[in-house]
C-alpha cells in the first residue's frame, strides 16, 4: 500500500515515461543568493534585454484598475489587430500563452497515440515534449551544417505523420533556412502532413532571403500554421502572449483545447499597443544587430567559436565536451548562459544578445574563466 503523499507509479500516464522536463533557468535572485554575488547577467532565455515598449507600459498600467475582471478569453481587439496587421481573416488569428502554448495546442489538435511529428534536431524541445506527452513519436533529423535539412525531413515523413515543425530561426543554433529552401518544402511535402513554421524571432531578421511564412506561404493556401510572439523583441516575455496565424479550421480546433483565460488582460493590452511603435521595433533590431556581432567578437576574444548563420539575438557556442561545468564556472562569475542538452546538444551553449554592458560584463567574466581554466 502506498504512503502518505505516495502516487503508485501506475496511476500516471504511461506517456510521461522517459519524458526529462523542461529545464527553466534560474532566477537571477536565485543565483545571487546563492553564490553571494552582488551582480548577476542573465543571458540563457532569449529575452529581449530592453523592457516594454513605452506605450505597452502605459496599456499594462491602463488595465491594473480592472484585474478584478476576468480577461477576454477570445482576445477580441488584439485578434483584430493582428489580422488587420497581417492582412488576414479574424478568424485566422488565435492568441496564446507564448508560441510554446500554441505548440501544446497544436500537438493537442493533432496527434493521437501513434501518430508522428517531424523536425530537425537539435531544435525548440517543446515539439519533441508535447509530441511524448500525448504518446506520439517524434522523428527527430540531424541538422545539416548546423541548419534544418530539410530534404532530409522530407524524406522522414511517414503515413503516420501528422506535424512538421521548421523553427525558423532555429533554436538553439540561431541559423535559418533560405527562401528557396522553404518554397522547395512547401511543393514537396505530403498533403496530410501540416507544416509549422516557428517565427518566434521573426522581428529581429532583417536578410533578404528570410521568408516571411504568413505571406509568402499561409496566403498562398498551403497547409501551414505561423506561430509569431511577443516575448522577444516586443520585451513582454514576462506576460506570456503569441499568436498563431492559421486556417480557420485550425483556429477552431485549437479554441477547444486551449485554457478559457490563457492570455491575461495586460498581456493582451500590452501586445496591441505594441503593434503601432514601428520606430521602436526598428530601433531595437538595430541594436541587436550590432549587439550579436559584439558578442560574435567577445566570444572569439575568449576562444569560444560561435555557430556561423546566426540570425536572431542569441549565438550557440560548441565546446567539445558537456559543457555544464563550463557553464557553472561562468555561472560563478555571475553570467547565466544557457547549456543546451535539453535541446539535443550537450556539448554546447546558447548565449544571448545582452545590453552593452552586459556585455562588456561577459567579457570580464570570460576572462576569469579563462584564467581558472587554466
Amino acid at each position: 500500500m502506498a504512503g502518505r503523499g505516495e502516487i503508485p507509479r501506475s496511476l500516471f500516464s504511461t506517456a510521461l515515461e522517459g519524458i526529462v522536463p523542461y529545464e527553466a533557468g534560474k532566477p537571477v535572485e536565485e543565483v545571487q543568493r546563492e553564490l553571494g554575488i552582488e551582480r548577476v547577467v542573465k543571458l540563457a532565455s532569449n529575452e529581449g534585454p530592453y523592457g516594454p515598449f513605452p506605450a505597452a507600459l502605459e496599456a499594462i498600467n491602463g488595465a491594473a484598475e480592472e484585474l478584478n475582471r476576468y480577461p477576454d478569453g477570445g482576445a477580441y481587439r488584439l485578434r483584430a489587430g493582428l489580422a488587420e496587421r497581417h492582412d488576414v481573416a479574424f478568424e485566422e488569428v488565435i492568441t496564446g500563452a507564448g508560441a510554446d502554448g500554441l505548440i501544446d495546442c497544436l500537438s493537442q489538435v493533432f496527434l493521437d497515440r501513434g501518430d508522428e511529428i517531424v523536425c530537425g534536431w537539435p531544435s525548440f524541445v517543446s515539439y519533441v515534449i508535447d509530441a511524448r506527452k500525448l504518446g506520439a513519436t517524434p522523428r527527430l533529423v540531424p541538422l545539416r551544417d548546423h541548419r534544418y535539412d530539410l530534404e532530409a525531413m522530407l524524406a522522414a515523413i511517414g503515413p503516420r505523420t501528422k506535424l512538421a515543425y521548421v523553427c525558423l530561426p532555429n533554436n538553439p543554433t540561431g541559423t535559418m533556412s533560405t527562401r528557396a529552401e522553404l518554397d522547395a518544402w512547401f511543393e514537396h511535402v505530403p498533403e496530410h502532413v501540416v507544416t509549422v513554421v516557428d517565427q518566434a524571432y521573426f522581428e529581429y531578421i532583417d536578410d533578404p532571403d528570410y521568408a516571411d511564412a504568413v505571406q509568402e506561404h499561409f496566403k498562398q493556401g498551403r497547409n501551414v500554421v505561423v506561430l509569431r510572439t511577443f516575448s522577444k523583441i516586443y520585451g513582454l516575455a514576462g506576460l506570456r502572449v503569441g499568436y498563431a496565424v492559421a486556417p480557420a479550421a485550425v483556429v477552431t480546433e485549437i479554441s477547444k483545447v486551449r485554457r478559457a483565460f490563457d492570455v491575461s488582460t495586460p498581456a493582451q493590452e500590452a501586445a496591441l499597443a505594441s503593434l503601432a511603435d514601428v520606430d521602436e521595433l526598428r530601433r531595437r533590431r538595430d541594436l541587436n544587430a550590432t549587439g550579436r556581432a559584439e558578442l560574435e567578437r567577445v566570444l572569439r576574444e575568449h576562444g569560444l567559436e560561435p555557430v556561423e548563420g546566426a540570425v536572431a539575438n542569441f549565438v550557440l557556442v560548441e565546446l567539445g565536451e558537456d559543457s555544464r561545468p563550463f557553464e557553472e564556472r561562468l555561472l560563478r562569475e555571475g553570467v547565466i548562459v544557457r547549456p543546451t542538452h535539453g535541446f539535443g546538444a550537450p556539448e554546447a551553449i546558447r548565449v544571448t544578445v545582452g545590453t552593452p554592458d552586459e556585455l562588456r560584463f561577459l567579457s570580464e567574466a570570460l576572462g576569469r574563466v579563462a584564467t581558472t581554466v587554466a
